[in-house]
């Protein structure tokens, strides 16, 4: 199972809304290009956006279905990939203070994908959600603009520990 995290420098509310615009699909996830809505209303329960992803000369033509969608913190997706399999993509947003942490947890479901699960491949998806988690958060970043809280340099009061510190 491949769970990878990242600390968004945005508040939930502004991830959420990248997440929820299903137009806004193709631009920080890793792959797929246009998105054409097939069914429902991104993000409710079923409803399907269709895309094409392409490795090397082949072209695969693939869709991501809702199946769990808890609005501001939890977006669950059934990526289908056709006779490669299925894959679960659950995405959490916690409130980390002022910003947003994204935990993504992605494994196989059904087909060849499950049975071919191994080190090898969850390696390979791990740098795609390391690509994936950096591609989201430029882009909620960037939406969320003078909005975006950083973590200070030195927050107020804070004490420097040295040598020795915390010992009983």
């Amino acid at each position: 199972m491949a769970v990878r995290h990242r600390l968004i420098q945005a508040s939930p509310r502004a991830v959420w809304d990248v997440l929820a615009d299903g137009n806004q699909y193709v631009e920080w996830v890793v792959g797929p290009s246009e998105v054409t809505p097939k069914a429902g209303q991104w993000p409710q329960v079923g409803a399907t956006i269709a895309y094409e992803v392409q490795l090397g000369p082949v072209r695969l033509n693939n869709e991501s279905v809702v199946r769990h969608c808890v609005e501001g913190s939890v977006l669950e997706l059934e990526a289908k990939a056709g006779r490669l399999g299925t894959a679960r993509i659950a995405i959490e947003l916690r409130p980390w203070g002022e910003q947003c942490l994204v935990i993504v947890d992605e494994h196989p479901l059904r087909g060849p994908g499950g049975l071919l699960h191994n080190v090898g491949v969850e390696a390979l998806i791990q740098v795609r959600h390391r690509a994936m988690l950096a591609r989201l958060a430029k882009l909620c970043e960037a939406q969320a603009g003078d909005r975006c809280r950083p973590d200070p340099a030195e927050p107020p009061g804070s004490v420097e520990l040295g040598p020795g510190a915390g010992r009983a």
